[in-house]
C-alpha cells in the first residue's frame, strides 16, 4: 500500500497550540481522525489572520476553498496535550496555494504532518478565481 508523504519546509511562518479536549478523543482513546482536521481548520484559520489574508469575506462572498488534504500520522494525541502547529505557505500557483502543517505535543512528541490545497474561490458565482496580487505579496512561500 502506498503511504501518503507530506513534505516539511525548511522554515515555518507562524505557531498556533491549541489542547487537546475530551471531546477530539476516539474509541482508542487518542486524537481522533476527524478532531485532528478540525484542529487543522483552526491553526489554518489563525494562520491567515496572523498573515492578514481572510479565509472567507461575508460582503464580497469572496474567499478560499479547501481542494484537497493530506494527512500523515505519526503518532498520538492525548487528551490533555497540548498541540503545537507549525504552519507555512508552499506551492503558489494561479488559483491557490499549500498550507503545510507540522504537528507536535507540547514534548515535542511529532503527532502529524498535514497539507491543505487551498483555491481562490468566489462564491457568488461558485468558481475559481485567480490568485489576487494582494495575497501574493501577503503570503511567503517557503519550500
Amino acid at each position: 500500500m502506498a503511504r501518503v508523504k507530506v513534505a516539511l519546509p525548511d522554515t515555518f511562518l507562524f505557531t498556533v497550540k491549541i489542547p487537546v479536549r475530551i471531546t477530539d478523543l476516539n474509541y482508542g482513546a487518542h486524537l481522533g481522525n476527524d478532531a485532528l482536521l478540525s484542529i487543522l481548520h483552526e491553526a489554518r484559520v489563525q494562520f491567515l489572520q496572523h498573515i492578514g489574508i481572510p479565509e472567507f469575506e461575508p460582503e464580497t462572498q469572496l474567499g478560499l476553498i479547501m481542494a484537497d488534504v493530506a494527512i500523515e500520522y505519526k503518532g498520538e494525541g492525548f487528551h490533555g496535550d497540548i498541540l503545537h502547529i507549525q504552519l507555512a505557505a508552499a506551492d503558489l500557483n494561479k488559483y491557490g496555494f499549500d498550507v503545510v502543517y507540522w504537528v507536535k505535543a507540547q514534548d515535542d512528541r511529532e503527532i502529524a504532518r498535514a497539507k491543505t490545497g487551498m483555491l481562490c474561490f468566489d462564491y457568488n458565482t461558485r468558481k475559481l478565481r485567480p490568485l489576487p496580487a494582494g495575497i501574493v505579496t501577503g503570503l511567503p512561500e517557503h519550500k
